[in-house]
């Protein structure tokens, strides 16, 4: 048993995560406490977290990913949080060097995680990912989620950071109407912020940046050593930033649309 300072609180946001679920939460067993909150799963989810003898479940509406993880970190009830999505895996030399980073006598606040992406179930090893890194340990009291942004949430760290050396482990590609729908999801709310940050559509910016973001991935980020997988990836993540402009247009329009009905 862990002493009262050292304790950790897994946590992880759902929605419809029957085929990842149960490995993340197989992988993060050590925690002192998981506590997961669902956004109204329709594929089980919720009724397998409910069974689980370990999690406590939460079903919380979803507005943004920024609110509804801040709304998560309310439930933790110790010191540490490791806080994963659902796809994410904590393999076992992660979880050694996690718990062996708690007990340190004067840690940092925040920890870096590396990820190692899975195209399915096998590594994707460029195509813009190989230097991805998120926070994903920290301590509660000493961080928390900034609301000036609403999807790739930010963590505001009271203190140092450090990174760990080992990576966790994100299934982020299940098959390509899935992972089409998420960069889809996400350039949608990337144009919401966009919108309320008072940013203009252009049209310059619509034609270029979508190219300029495959291009980037697939050849400056070596995505094309990727084989096939590159051209996928690195194509939907495209697709993401093309989406991200044309809501970020049908916003504008709706807008401006009743303005002029309300006008007198």
């Amino acid at each position: 048993m862990r002493k009262e300072n050292q304790k950790i609180t897994a946590l992880v946001i759902t929605f419809n995560e029957m085929g990842y679920i149960q490995d993340c939460i197989d992988s993060v067993s050590f925690a002192d406490e998981i506590v997961v909150v669902d956004s109204y799963s329709t594929d089980g989810t919720y009724e397998f977290l409910l069974e689980h003898p370990k999690v406590t479940v939460i079903q919380h509406p979803f507005s943004n990913f920024t609110l509804q993880k801040t709304f998560a970190l309310t439930q933790a009830s110790h010191p540490w949080v490791l806080f994963l999505d659902a796809d994410e895996i904590v393999p076992e030399e992660l979880r050694k060097e996690i718990e062996e980073t708690v007990q340190e006598d004067e840690p940092h606040a925040a920890y870096w995680f590396y990820r190692k992406f899975m195209f399915k179930k096998t590594p994707l090893r460029y195509s813009g990912w190989q230097t991805d890194k998120n926070y994903r340990l920290f301590q509660k009291d000493k961080a928390k989620f900034s609301d000036k942004k609403i999807v790739h949430e930010t963590l505001e760290v009271d203190g140092t950071s450090g990174i760990l050396n080992e990576k966790l482990i994100h299934y982020c590609y299940k098959n390509y109407e899935d992972y089409k729908a998420k960069m889809l999801t996400y350039g949608r709310l990337k144009a919401r912020e966009d919108f309320y940050r008072e940013k203009r559509f252009n049209y310059f910016f619509y034609a270029v940046k979508p190219a300029w973001k495959f291009i980037n991935h697939y050849l400056l980020r070596l995505g094309i050593l990727d084989g096939k997988k590159g051209v996928t990836i690195c194509y939907l993540n495209a697709l993401g930033v093309l989406e991200r402009f044309r809501e970020l247009k049908r916003l504008e329009v709706k807008n401006e649309l009743a303005y002029y009905l309300l006008m007198p």
